[in-house]
């Protein structure tokens, strides 16, 4: 793979950046006084749950597919995503007339599912407890010539999930810290590369749900640790081991990871429909959650934080905020 350091730049986000322009939204910075004082800090919700196809994802993913050459498109695109990566890749894919297919989990949420179909996506299912699905991509790929877009370890994808952290920067100035919602790092380490030219001082937490707490471990083992894959409601925080381009960025830049529980997830999700009339997903919540109920010593201080996906259909959403 490289060194991740070298391969993804600030210039190589400020060039996303230029790709995403008018086709991405640039999405709002969301405040509100009752979750600030809940907090005790000055929170700044970067509401990606507004993204085209309900996430950050779609970010990276078109950034992907603009990258490759004529022929490589040509051949379309093979990706693997427990949903959001699916659908932004099936998006994406389908507005450069590029074919793709998506390997998902037989357990993927079934409006993801339903959601990558309608992008155009020919969806290859698997079961995420017994079957590797690198190795599916990597045999599709092998047999019709697809370029693979990895969820995270791509540095396209981590330059185009990068545009989040620079929008914030350009949308508030320097902050005193940023809670990041961290699977594979795409995301958490595309913000840390965008702070370290506009706000290097901010403070970087990659929140983990406690049964995913790989980066946390493999801070404590000074190296990649595996897990088995995480039993947990945060469907898009389901990976087993941090990105091997992207743990060398989160290591060096992340202060902490943080880890919540699903129930403290919940209470967020509840937090964020009351409060902001945001329809948020487990994942989406999970940075807010450890800001809300953790002491990550932001007392009175400007606070960024990442609402990462709102792709949870009516009936779901229902079920787990009761």
């Amino acid at each position: 793979m490289g060194n991740s350091a070298s391969v993804v730049t600030f210039d190589s986000i400020v060039q996303a950046a230029e790709a995403l322009k008018g086709v991405a939204v640039r999405t709002p910075i969301i405040t509100n006084p009752a979750l600030d004082a809940l907090a005790g800090a000055q929170l700044f919700l970067k509401a990606e749950s507004l993204q085209l196809t309900g996430a950050f994802k779609f970010r990276g993913a078109y950034n992907a597919v603009t990258s490759l050459n004529g022929d490589q498109q040509a051949a379309g695109v093979v990706a693997f995503s427990s949903g959001n990566h699916a659908q932004a890749v099936a998006r994406a894919a389908t507005m450069c007339g590029v074919s793709s297919v998506i390997v998902m989990p037989t357990d993927a949420p079934e409006e993801k599912v339903a959601s990558t179909k309608a992008n155009g996506a020919r969806v290859v299912f698997y079961d995420r407890y017994t079957e590797d699905r690198v190795a599916i991509a990597e045999k599709i790929s092998a047999e019709e010539g697809r370029s693979i877009i990895s969820p995270y370890d791509d540095p396209a994808v981590i330059a185009g999930q990068g545009t989040v952290g620079l929008e914030v920067f350009e949308q508030l100035g320097p902050l005193d810290a940023m809670a990041v919602c961290v699977g594979g790092g795409g995301l958490l380490s595309g913000c840390c590369i965008a702070a370290q030219q506009l706000a290097p001082a901010t403070k970087f937490f990659g929140v983990e749900p406690e049964a995913g707490n790989d980066h946390g471990l493999s801070r404590a083992a000074g190296e990649r640790v595996t897990i088995d894959v995480p039993r947990t409601i945060a469907d898009g925080q389901q990976v087993s081991a941090p990105g091997e381009l992207t743990w060398p960025i989160t290591n060096k830049y992340a202060t902490d990871f943080p880890t919540v529980s699903d129930d403290e997830i919940i209470a967020t999700m509840k937090l964020l429909f009351e409060h902001t009339k945001l329809v948020v997903e487990p994942s989406g919540a999970s940075a807010l959650a450890a800001v809300l109920h953790r002491d990550l010593g932001v007392a009175g201080r400007r606070v960024g934080v990442t609402i990462s996906g709102g792709n949870i259909g009516l009936d779901r959403f229902r079920e787990i905020v009761g």
